[in-house]
């Protein structure tokens, strides 16, 4: 599988954000919560990046739960793709 750098996957999220009228702050240690990033836009995200790779991201709701940091969306990406 190739794979979408960390970059790549900041600038989707911040489109997914963008698209609901918000903004992705430059910190990584920025609260999901605080910043309105819900589960709903983790999977658009995930489809982003999925249509990048040119497959599919297989992921369960136990390492999604551990997430709760722009940083962690990024690393958890991250983790997938190289598994």
């Amino acid at each position: 599988m190739s794979s979408v750098d960390r970059g790549r996957v900041r600038e989707l999220m911040g489109a997914v954000l963008s698209a609901q009228g918000r903004t992705l702050p430059a910190d990584d240690t920025a609260d999901l919560r605080e910043i309105g990033f819900r589960s709903l836009d983790f999977s658009e995200l995930a489809l982003r990046v999925e249509d990048e790779l040119g497959d599919e991201l297989n992921f369960d709701a136990p390492g999604l739960r551990r997430i709760a940091t722009v940083g962690d969306v990024l690393d958890f990406i991250e983790q997938l793709q190289s598994a």
